[in-house]
């Protein structure tokens, strides 16, 4: 897939307020700091689309990016960062949790993983969430430009084993990324495509 228009449509905290279109949607989400705004545009081959801030939780709101005119990229605000207040969290776990229980558009989720560390118990309880409800996602791991291929290789075996002994039979599938170098970019776009396309033929 070529990315030809990448264009911010809004962003809010309600999720009735999103585009009333009925185009599919990808959601991105992650730790706070795992480098979803930098991965962001570099799918989209964007410098700017995305806002990076040295600063973790800058992304507060559900952001709706329209791509090709003919799906929606939706940035997610990042979860289990600390120096957020207890009120903001409250506030951001309401309606991310909304967003996913009630977004029909909503076609597979992106659950970003930083690459460099084993399984953390709050990623792993929200896929166990997504899980639950039903809700279909891949698991993108970032900053593989910054651990070497053996490490990489033993964290995702760790994340495998972790996760089938819970309430997975088989792990996700995943993909390797990495915002410096583009590696993973044609992978997770092809596999957009491919939903997309099928979707179309199903219409």
């Amino acid at each position: 897939m070529k990315i030809k228009t990448a264009d911010f449509v809004i962003s809010n905290s309600d999720v009735s307020k999103c585009p009333k279109e009925q185009l599919p949607e990808y959601a991105f989400i992650g730790r706070s700091n795992v480098g979803k705004s930098s991965l962001i545009n570099m799918l989209t081959d964007r410098n700017k689309l995305a806002k990076i801030s040295g600063r973790p939780g800058k992304t507060q709101l559900i952001n709706h990016f329209k791509i090709n005119n003919n799906w929606f990229l939706v940035d997610l605000p990042g979860y289990g960062y600390a120096k957020v207040s207890k009120t903001i969290k409250q506030t951001f776990q309401s309606f991310i949790k909304n967003y996913f229980l009630n977004r029909e558009q909503l076609i597979c989720t992106f659950v970003l993983i930083d690459s460099r560390h084993e399984p953390q118990k709050i990623d792993l309880e929200f896929m166990e969430f997504l899980g639950e409800n039903g809700i279909p996602f891949c698991i993108i791991f970032t900053k593989v430009d910054k651990i070497k291929l053996s490490e990489l290789n033993r964290n995702i075996q760790i994340y495998s084993k972790t996760m089938t002994q819970t309430i997975w039979e088989t792990m996700p599938q995943h993909f390797v990324s990495s915002a410096s170098n583009a590696t993973g970019r044609d992978e997770i776009l092809e596999f957009i495509d491919g939903i997309n396309k099928g979707l179309e033929d199903n219409s």
